[in-house]
């Protein structure tokens, strides 16, 4: 790790640290019922003593998740591809995809779970896809559509057909966009698959363990189950990002980043 990593990433670590540590003092220092806020050494505590429910649970949740970023960011992608080719479609489709994004997704969830089965993946798959369909849509359909004239004038000048256009200027230009998008859309995914689990799902995901934790008064396991959901959703978002920084290496942005 260089100087300029450590650099970047000091600030975040140092600010974890003091939120972990004031956390921890302040719930046993102002004496903070446990039913409001667990302190931090209870919650991993409650873990520990039964690790293998909590990864059964995160690890079916994370199916969901990363099913349905799957298909909503696939999806995502072909229509802006599609809109992008297409202008007028673009901008005929455009109020329609605000307004099914605008519903709440809580009002969505038991639809799903009545079109596909309540117990099924499918139906929290199909939740999280949503939910990651739009950032990504926009922020793709943004990218592809801000290119430059002299650039397109360009490649017009060479006789390029559309197909050339889009894999030589649009795609490579809107790749940033892109990624911006997923990043966006994997802590969606896992809003969405936990939201499914509320209404109706495997009794063993974190959604269905946190909701029936609570109702019983068990709010360590709750809290222990949402700190599980929260490193998954934090170890997804790292993993795009990684690839990002992988693939990303030839594009100008990048070079910009190392040059600063």
């Amino acid at each position: 790790m260089t100087k300029r990593h450590v650099a970047e990433w000091a600030p975040a670590i140092l600010v974890f640290a003091l939120g972990i540590a004031a956390w921890e003092g302040l719930v046993r220092g102002l004496e903070i019922e446990e039913f409001l806020l667990p302190p931090l050494s209870v919650i991993l505590e409650t873990f520990w003593e039964d690790p293998d429910t909590f990864v059964t649970a995160g690890r079916i949740t994370l199916i969901e998740a990363v099913g349905g970023f799957v298909i909503g960011c696939a999806a995502a992608i072909l229509a802006a591809l599609a809109l992008a080719r297409w202008r007028p479609l673009g901008e005929a489709l455009m109020p329609y995809a605000i307004a099914a994004n605008a519903v709440p997704i809580i009002a969505f969830a038991p639809i799903t779970n009545n079109w596909f089965g309540a117990i099924d993946k499918e139906s929290k798959m199909a939740i999280a896809a949503v939910l990651c369909f739009f950032p990504v849509f926009v922020n793709t359909l943004r990218g592809l559509t801000s290119v430059r004239p002299a650039q397109i004038e360009l490649m017009r000048s060479y006789a390029a057909s559309e197909v050339e256009v889009f894999r030589r200027v649009r795609i490579p230009n809107a790749l940033p966009y892109v990624f911006t998008g997923l990043k966006v859309a994997t802590v969606l995914a896992m809003i969405g698959a936990i939201v499914g689990d509320y209404f109706g799902g495997s009794p063993n995901s974190l959604g269905t363990l946190i909701r029936r934790s609570a109702g019983i008064f068990a709010f360590e396991t709750a809290w222990a189950a949402i700190l599980v959901a929260s490193v998954l959703g934090i170890a997804f978002y790292a993993a795009v990002a990684l690839a990002e920084r992988l693939s990303m290496g030839w594009h100008a942005s990048a070079r910009a980043r190392q040059v600063e």
